[in-house]
């Protein structure tokens, strides 16, 4: 059997990105990156040189990310260090990406709880930024509150990526591949394709109207009947635009109906009395 393993080069750019994203080293657009972890597979797939398969495995793990919230700032998973995992472990173990998401689960909550820790430093640190705002120190206040900041998220997050990358996935990929086929593969199968259920069910409930429920309904029957003609996404995006311009269209004109209609009405009590 050819040996899986996850080079030190490949381990070192997804850690350093992770850690960017975690401590919004590259600016306020971080904290979608976070949120999401699209981009992040991306940047696995490119590593990887394969990005087609990197990114059906995200997709199906951004689907269990859909409702989440993140109260705080505090996800109760993080995606991105689960994406960041989780897709290497699926191209090295060529794994459905249901099952992909069974494995991104746990490491995502071990990720939540090393951003945990991430706050606890920065505790540490505002007792710096309170002597700094005293003394009316600017360049102390940017090293306190940025600076300093992105270096202990990067001394928290590269180490534990990396080991988590260069050694973990490897063997990760390996069990899962040798019981490929076997009770371990089927449950993990399973557990992924639920948990994408529930993660579509939670963005119907937090985002979605009873009356538009109907939409949804819509569309995935028309994918599930679609399905054997080989549709592009372009094509399901032009056929939902043509839907929402006639739901928009519609509903304006019912309002503007229901404008009219009581000056309608004034127009016929005036002509009654003009009339008499």
């Amino acid at each position: 059997m050819q040996e899986m393993h996850v080079t030190f080069l490949q381990a070192a750019i997804i850690s350093i990105w992770v850690a960017m994203v975690m401590s919004r080293g590259l600016g306020g657009a971080t904290l979608t990156l976070r949120f999401t972890p699209m981009m992040t597979g991306l940047i696995v797939g490119v590593v990887f040189n394969d990005i087609p398969n990197a990114m059906i495995t995200t997709a199906a793990i951004q689907l269990i990310y859909m409702g989440v919230f993140s109260p705080g700032g505090q996800m109760p998973s993080e995606p991105a260090i689960a994406t960041a995992v989780a897709v290497p472990v699926a191209l090295l173990g060529n794994m459905e990406p249901t099952a992909a998401v069974a494995v991104a689960v746990p490491v995502g909550l071990l990720g939540s709880y090393l951003y945990q820790l991430r706050f606890f430093f920065n505790t540490m640190i505002m007792k710096l930024t309170e002597r700094y705002a005293q003394e009316a120190n600017s360049s102390g206040l940017t090293f306190s509150i940025i600076i300093l900041p992105i270096i202990c998220s990067f001394a928290l997050f590269v180490p534990f990526m990396f080991v988590a990358l260069y050694f973990g996935a490897p063997i990760i990929a390996d069990v899962i591949k040798s019981n490929a086929g076997g009770v371990v593969f089927h449950i993990l199968n399973v557990i992924g394709g639920g948990l994408a259920a529930v993660g579509i069910a939670l963005t119907i409930y937090v985002i979605g109207k009873k009356s538009y429920i109907i939409f949804f309904l819509l569309a995935y029957f028309m994918a599930v009947m679609a399905k054997p003609l080989n549709i592009t996404m372009v094509t399901y995006a032009i056929v939902g635009a043509i839907v929402a311009f006639i739901f928009v269209l519609a509903k304006s004109e019912a309002v503007n109906s229901a404008a009219d209609q009581p000056r309608n009405n004034s127009n016929n009590n005036n002509q009654d009395d003009d009339d008499y």
